[in-house]
């Protein structure tokens, strides 16, 4: 192998008594991530580190845990104010960091329900040695609102019925994007937090412990991408490394109706089964934008503008060239496996089909290279089985300028990872490691740590003992 076995540290003991796994999925677009020679991982755990048979399954807590790059400690944060009860894959923790004032966000704990939000104070991150790692360093759980925001009827309404946060970094600022509806009916919506801005630190005065008790803002820039009798389920929402341009590629999920599915109290479509279920996800879609999310564009070459987000447009099924691959239904796409942009701008997308002759479904790297002439290439990946059903892969970028493509299996506890070259134009999969001891997972990748420091860091979960007990864990490959 190519790669060397990895160092591996354990985050805390995965909730595996449950029916459904609640810590590494696809969606998750951040659950892992450095910043400024830091990383902080977010999960689900009891509030008991016994491993002792009797010990306190139930409720689970949000877990944030940080540590000093390249091997320091970790240390762990467990937010007791908020028990998580419910049982159900969806609703997982999400991990966001303002670089502009090191403001540090948690979403967590939805599938259709109301907005569950969370923030530290001013400089957390920018200042991790000189903060008390506590959860005093938090606000409260925060219910249907963002720090900021006006709470008009519309915001109240969307903040009231949230699927899938994911955060990205735009410049100086925080991008937070949902979905709202159900599957197979539903928008994706985008809001901006503009940091704290240092005139306005000046006059925010300190708390006893002199924390400053100011933050910035979110501002709703709109309803990026709207359903039509179907909803987007995106791959990612990622800026290329100069910041300039966000893409977001995605499949459609056609709606299929069903009794009660208008009913407003309507809750079977959250038993994670169905008729709206991923045989009728559909193409490949892609649109970005060149003004950190505002005015979107699709098709060839420099595209067109198909929404303008301060004119109350959305990206459409309907829009012009939004379509990248045409791709039936019941052709095994799944829904929101991973998305990668490379140090070019060329986007890369990770999904899989079973459009060859021979039936079988194979995973496949969709590649958009840089430049105006380019056009979209599909390949199947080699060296790989198991993209039947489940788990889901991750793609990433090296500093280097390898992908990485992390895959696992949807059945046997192994994790595989391949690695394309930016010089074959990505097109030569060689296998660089394979490990055992890893049961079915969506393996998440510090996609930051990988490009500054070309290191890899995987989290995913790991069994322990021959019990079924796994543990959350973070596997380091040095590059």
């Amino acid at each position: 192998m190519l790669l060397s076995n990895p160092s591996r540290t354990t985050l805390g003991q995965d909730p595996t008594h449950r029916t459904h796994a609640i810590n590494g999925y696809a969606f998750q677009q951040d659950a892992i991530r450095s910043f400024r020679g830091w990383q902080y991982a977010c999960f689900y755990a009891s509030s008991s580190s016994s491993r002792a048979a009797n010990a306190k399954k139930e409720p689970l807590f949000v877990h944030l845990s940080r540590r000093k790059l390249p091997d320091g400690p970790w240390q762990t944060i467990v937010f007791e104010d908020y028990p998580q009860t419910t049982d159900d894959g969806h609703n997982t923790v999400q991990l966001g960091i303002c670089p502009g004032d090191g403001t540090i966000h948690l979403s967590y704990d939805h599938h259709c329900d109301a907005l569950r939000y969370r923030h530290s104070r001013v400089g957390a991150a920018t200042a991790p040695e000189a903060t008390t790692w506590a959860a005093e360093l938090f606000t409260p759980t925060l219910y249907g609102r963002l720090p900021g925001l006006s709470v008009t009827p519309e915001i109240a309404d969307l903040l009231s019925y949230v699927t899938y946060p994911r955060f990205e970094t735009r410049g100086q600022d925080l991008l937070f994007t949902f979905r709202t509806g159900k599957a197979g009916l539903g928008d994706d919506h985008l809001c901006v937090y503009t940091a704290a801005q240092p005139d306005t630190l000046a006059d925010a005065g300190t708390d006893e412990d002199g924390n400053t008790r100011a933050v910035g803002s979110y501002a709703f820039l709109g309803t990026h991408l709207r359903g039509v009798l179907n909803n987007p389920y995106i791959h990612g929402l990622d800026a290329s490394p100069d910041g300039r341009t966000l893409h977001a590629t995605w499949v459609y999920r056609d709606f299929v109706a069903y009794d009660g599915w208008d009913d407003p109290l309507d809750a079977k479509h959250k038993t994670q089964a169905g008729p709206n279920s991923a045989a009728n996800n559909r193409d490949i879609c892609h649109a970005w934008s060149t003004d950190g999310g505002t005015v979107w564009r699709a098709g060839a070459g420099a595209g067109v503008v198909v929404a303008d987000l301060r004119r109350g447009e959305s990206v459409l099924p309907t829009s012009p060239g939004v379509v990248a691959f045409a791709i039936p239904k019941g052709s095994g796409l799944t829904n929101q496996e991973s998305q990668a942009v490379d140090a070019e701008g060329g986007v890369h997308v990770l999904n899989r089909d079973h459009l060859d002759a021979d039936g079988v479904l194979r995973w496949r790297h969709y590649y958009l290279a840089p430049g105006d002439s380019a056009t979209w290439t599909a390949r199947a990946i080699p060296h790989v089985d198991g993209a039947c059903g489940g788990s889901r892969g991750r793609l990433a970028v090296s500093r280097d300028g390898y992908l990485f493509l992390v895959l696992p299996h949807h059945a046997d506890p192994v994790l595989t990872i391949l690695r394309a070259s930016r010089a074959a134009e990505y097109a030569d999969y060689e296998l660089v490691w394979r490990g055992e001891g890893f049961p079915p997972t969506d393996p998440l990748v510090d996609k930051a740590r990988l490009s500054h420091d070309n290191v890899l860091s995987v989290f995913t979960r790991a069994l322990r003992g021959s019990e079924g007990d796994a543990d959350v864990v973070v596997l380091d490959f040095k590059l």
